[in-house]
């Protein structure tokens, strides 16, 4: 294991640069009708190797970097700000300082977590179990499944109650169940045993226990669907009263379970997998009490392992970072302070980054090119062949109600009622998760929030609500490489103009199409037209499903459709937005720069987004666990199949080199 010091340290290392969109990254050497991704990003690719503390590096981690440096900084500067700082700053200084005070972490040992561990022990009957399952998911330790609130699907202004499959540790279901993971499942009963031999443990009963946790773990797994079957909407909604609770799944407690949640108003919940929770009901009932508490036990360890002394988070490090993503070193301490109060609070870090790194330069250009590819789709809508009047009117008036977000909240999270101590780490994060189960626990039953955002303000994404119906662009992704202001419209309408087209897309791909203009789950697609959409999408599978980015392992097409239809759809409608746009400034469309076309520029910008070297581990557990398609693909596929891709880079004689995995595909 690798010999860190406890010592507390700050932001270290050289500040990145900005990542932009470059033709130096290019390897001219290539043909790109033959190897698009090499032509494209070659000399990319060869320049960077993964580094020791990732387990991929992509154009989403450059910029990701960056703004990780930046709220490094705002957080130091938080940090000793002192007395005088306002409430927020001084919450988030508080809140790193007790991150990054690594003498302190060390002295306590497991010593934070005697209280849960206390509360795990006195469990002596079913209610009590679902009380401590309650409190668990307060102090942040999720158990037999996951359990939270957000808009009904079925009635989209009201918040609903929802209960889901979970209860692993290992990444999916098929970590427990697939042959090919069977060295992996070792070396995770191994890592359980040392883990509880750290606790204090003697080797043979760590063994032990260790042994009855995978037993358990793969029962829930075995009960679990796989993730292309959680991808069906309508299967995944099953409403059930609460009273009818206690007759299902009597040995639970659900009612005893809600109540010690706080949640109100609940005169039903939404039950995702109806027959796992059967199984789980099963499993309780047959599963001696002190072999339960020993699997709670362990999620509570494993819950906060990454927060505890250095034995503790080395040993996590080793299994769930080096063996199961092969990433090479741990990131600096600073950047895990980074990364885990901008998921606890991070709309107050948020409100200081847009304050200071958010130009309102970019929100009005984004405005423009969102306005140029909303025309594009409503066009298209207006003239599908393959679509009838009625599918069609429910269509346009969907996408005429859509919504669009940039940059940041209009009203930031109130955080103030969270006691923050400077030398109680995991106590911080016990008390903002209570926060956070609290707050969404005391809103079910009512109006929805529409000014509510699910992701922070630095967050390097974007991502489509159904039941908002709304596209929403953090600040984080609106720098470069993927929006530069200073830049061609050709490249950034093939990045974050693709990006935008890409969400919009969303909104119609094989579970964004089943809500309506209301962001209701219901069945408003004429038969023959929902046919005429399964086929097309038929193609995507088949077409993705062919692919082979590790020897023996495949895309999974099915659950990897939605992302791919909206690759597919975001640069086909931000290519025609472009040419709707050069058309009005037709001394642009003849223009090189760089000696590209704007059309060549379009298509490499799409591809140099998506650059990006991964560690092999890390490609096979994404290839199992992830909706979207490896980088490489996600890079090809959507540009080569374009129509206009040939035309833009003809060369005599390269048409025969086309590979055979090329055929026109694409939904919208």
């Amino acid at each position: 294991m690798e010999k860190r010091s406890t010592k507390n340290t700050g932001l270290s290392g050289n500040k990145p640069e900005v990542p932009r969109f470059d033709v130096a990254y290019m390897d001219l050497s290539a043909d790109p009708r033959v190897d698009f991704y090499r032509y494209s990003i070659g000399e990319w690719i060869r320049a960077n190797p993964v580094p020791a503390d990732q387990s991929s590096w992509t154009s989403f981690n450059e910029l990701y970097e960056w703004n990780l440096y930046l709220l490094g900084e705002i957080l130091e500067q938080a940090a000793s700000s002192g007395g005088t700082a306002s409430v927020n700053r001084r919450l988030l200084g508080d809140f790193y300082t007790s991150i990054m005070d690594r003498e302190r972490i060390e002295a306590l040992k497991f010593e934070p977590l005697r209280g849960l561990v206390k509360l795990v022990e006195k469990v002596e009957k079913g209610e009590d179990l679902a009380r401590c399952i309650a409190k668990l998911r307060f102090s942040g330790v999720d158990t037999f499944f996951s359990a939270y609130s957000t808009a009904d699907k079925k009635n989209s202004s009201i918040y609903a109650f929802y209960l889901e499959q979970g209860g692993l540790s290992l990444p999916d279901r098929e970590y427990y169940l697939a042959e090919s993971f069977g060295e992996v499942r070792r070396a995770y009963q191994d890592h359980v045993a040392r883990m509880f031999a750290l606790v204090g443990e003697d080797d043979q009963e760590s063994r032990k226990l260790a042994a009855k946790i995978l037993e358990l773990e793969t029962a829930l797994a075995r009960s679990s669907r796989s993730r292309a079957d959680l991808r069906d909407e309508e299967k995944n909604y099953n409403k059930i009263a609460t009273i009818d609770l206690a007759t299902r799944f009597p040995v639970t407690h659900f009612s005893t379970f809600l109540g010690s949640l706080g949640v109100s108003r609940r005169d039903y919940v939404v039950v995702g997998q109806p027959e796992f929770f059967t199984a789980v009901d099963e499993l309780l009932a047959a599963t001696p009490l002190e072999d339960i508490k020993v699997y709670l036990r362990w999620r509570v360890i494993h819950a906060y392992a990454p927060y505890l002394h250095k034995a503790a988070e080395d040993e996590n490090f080793a299994f769930f970072h080096r063996k199961l993503k092969g990433q090479e070193e741990p990131e600096a301490r600073w950047k895990l302070a980074v990364h885990t109060i901008d998921a606890l609070v991070g709309e107050a870090l948020g409100e200081l980054y847009v304050e200071k790194y958010f130009p309102t330069q970019a929100r009005r250009r984004l405005l423009t090119m969102i306005e140029d590819i909303k025309q594009v789709f409503a066009d298209r809508l207006r003239s599908l062949p393959w679509m009838s009047d009625a599918t069609r009117e429910q269509a346009l008036e969907k996408f005429e109600r859509f919504n669009t977000k940039i940059g940041h909240p209009d009203r930031f999270r109130d955080y103030s009622p969270i006691q923050i101590n400077s030398a109680d780490l995991v106590g911080n994060i016990m008390r903002a998760t209570e926060f956070e189960v609290r707050r969404q626990a005391e809103r079910v039953g009512k109006p929805v929030d529409k000014n509510e955002w699910f992701m922070t303000p630095p967050t390097v994404n974007a991502y489509f609500s159904p039941t908002e119906n709304e596209i929403v662009f953090p600040a984080g992704i609106l720098q470069p490489p993927f929006f530069d202001v200073n830049l061609d419209d050709a490249v950034n309408y093939g990045t974050i103009g693709a990006v935008i087209a890409h969400e919009i897309t969303h909104g119609y791909d094989d579970q964004g199409r089943r809500y309506d203009a209301e962001g209701n789950l219901r069945d408003w697609w004429v038969s023959q037209d929902e046919k005429e959409f399964e086929s097309r999408a038929k193609g995507v599978v088949q077409l993705y499903s062919a692919q082979e980015p590790l020897p023996g392992v495949r895309i999974n097409g099915e659950l990897t459709l939605g992302e791919n239809i909206a690759d597919f759809g975001g640069i086909s409608l931000a290519f025609e937005a472009l040419q709707r746009r050069l058309e009005k400034e037709p001394e642009k469309k003849i223009q090189k720069i760089d000696g590209l076309t704007p059309d060549q520029r379009f298509f490499i910008a799409w591809a140099q987004m998506w650059r990006g070297n991964i560690r092999e581990e890390e490609q096979r557990r994404r290839l199992t666990i992830d909706p979207h398609s490896p980088v490489r693909y996600r890079a090809i596929l959507p540009a080569t199949n374009h129509p206009a891709f040939d035309s833009a880079f003809s060369k005599r004689g390269a048409e025969e080199k086309r590979t055979a995995w090329r055929p026109m595909v694409g939904v919208w």
